[in-house]
Order: C-alpha cells, then sequence, then structure tokens
C-alpha cells in the first residue's frame, strides 16, 4: 500500500473495493457491534419480510467504504472526519459489494479532500450513496 501526498490526488481521482459478502460477515459484524437485530441473524425471522431473508448490516457496506479510503485512496495515514450515507437497496449474504470512492473537491489549505462514496451490487444496482471528507497525513522528516 503506497500512501498518496496531497499534492498527487486530483479531482475526478476514483478507487475501489470489491468483496462478496458472507453468512459469517454478517454474524461476526453482529457480533463486534452489538447490533443483533433479528433481520440480519435470524434466518426465519428475516424470512417473513420484505426482504424475503437476511441482509447485511447497512454500516457494514459503509464500511467497505472504509476500506477504499485507507488502504487505495488518499489510503494509508488517510484520517476520516466525515460520512453521509443513504442505503438504497437491500445486500443480501453471497452479493458481492464493489466501493468506489472519487474526488469532487480538494481544499488545500486544510489538506481536506470531498469524496462521492458508492456501492454497486454484482448486478451493477446502486445499494449505497454519500459522501465523505477524508484529511491527509501531513509528513514528518
Amino acid at each position: 500500500m503506497q500512501r498518496m501526498v496531497f499534492e498527487q490526488i486530483q479531482v475526478g481521482d476514483r478507487a475501489s473495493f470489491s468483496k462478496t459478502v458472507t453468512e459469517s460477515d454478517i454474524t461476526l459484524f453482529a457480533g463486534i457491534t452489538g447490533d443483533l437485530n433479528p433481520l440480519h441473524v435470524d434466518a426465519e425471522f428475516a424470512r417473513q419480510t420484505v426482504f424475503g431473508g437476511r441482509i447485511a448490516h447497512g454500516m457494514l457496506t459503509g464500511g467497505l467504504i472504509s476500506a477504499v479510503l485507507g488502504t487505495r485512496l488518499p489510503g494509508p495515514g488517510t484520517i476520516y472526519l466525515s460520512q453521509s450515507l443513504q442505503f438504497l437497496r437491500p445486500v443480501y449474504p453471497g452479493d458481492t459489494i464493489t466501493a468506489e470512492v472519487e474526488v469532487i473537491e480538494k481544499v488545500p489549505r486544510k489538506n481536506r479532500l470531498r469524496l462521492r462514496t458508492t456501492c454497486h451490487n454484482q448486478k451493477g444496482e446502486q445499494v449505497l450513496d454519500g459522501e465523505a471528507v477524508v484529511m491527509l497525513k501531513e509528513e514528518v522528516d
């Protein structure tokens, strides 16, 4: 993983990360966060909902954006300042989600970037939309 410096980054730059969400991911996320909503952890309960089965936590999907920010764009040392999210479609176990960030504004005096954040499933359907603000770690000599 290479860390980018502010001057290297341009408006329009993009990066992405893909992951297939597993039953185990959902169970582990529930345990880590304490969010034991039966929609996520109880197959029988979830079958009786509009979703017809268990779905991933929205924040599990949102967490994939963090993977892009911390490993690809801007990369290691990124400081996550804010994130807005809209959950547009459910994510089911077995869905492959691609999280993408795009630089939409640079704020040089604060060493910050504003980014559009999106997630799509394997069918190309957008499941999440949002915007993030990050700060790049300044160089220390």
